[in-house]
């Protein structure tokens, strides 16, 4: 065997991407009343009643086009459609392992939001009622609820 055979190598290294995106006036509307009033919007189809929370501009179903004017408040309360818990660190996750991401279907809404959701170990099930946590010092993103928690009572 010849000493000249390749060898593949690595090259460590880090690349830090800036980016800003327009969230459309959809978007923008559900983050301004996170941020600014504590509040979480849905969009409400005009043609065949379904609510989306996060909303969005299109229905999927029907394919009627929605605007602010269909906007319409939902939860705070939730119940959990589904969870699963993350057991490892991600250099994506806003957060360190272990924690549960559930998907929260919002009274009122729907469809589901995922979000972190924070309980006792073994508490999780789908099913249960759960409550939002803001955060002390809101941005305008979706992490301005902090988590979700069981809701009391």
């Amino acid at each position: 065997m010849s000493d000249n055979v390749f060898r593949p190598f690595e090259v460590d290294q880090h690349i830090t991407a800036m980016s800003r995106y327009y969230a459309g006036k959809i978007g923008s509307r559900f983050f301004v009343e996170l941020r600014d009033k504590g509040r979480i919007m849905g969009i409400k189809c005009a043609k065949c009643g379904k609510v989306y929370a996060p909303p969005r501009q299109m229905c999927g179903p029907c394919f009627h086009t929605m605007g602010e004017s269909d906007m319409v408040e939902v939860g705070p309360l939730g119940t959990v459609v589904t969870f699963t818990r993350v057991e490892y660190d991600s250099a994506v996750a806003p957060r360190k392992a272990p924690f549960v991401y559930a998907l929260v279907r919002l009274d009122g809404a729907d469809t589901a939001l995922p979000h972190f959701l924070e309980c006792a170990e073994g508490e999780v099930a789908t099913g249960m009622r759960v409550e939002p946590v803001f955060a002390g010092e809101r941005k305008g993103t979706i992490l301005d609820i902090n988590h979700f928690r069981p809701a009391a009572g």
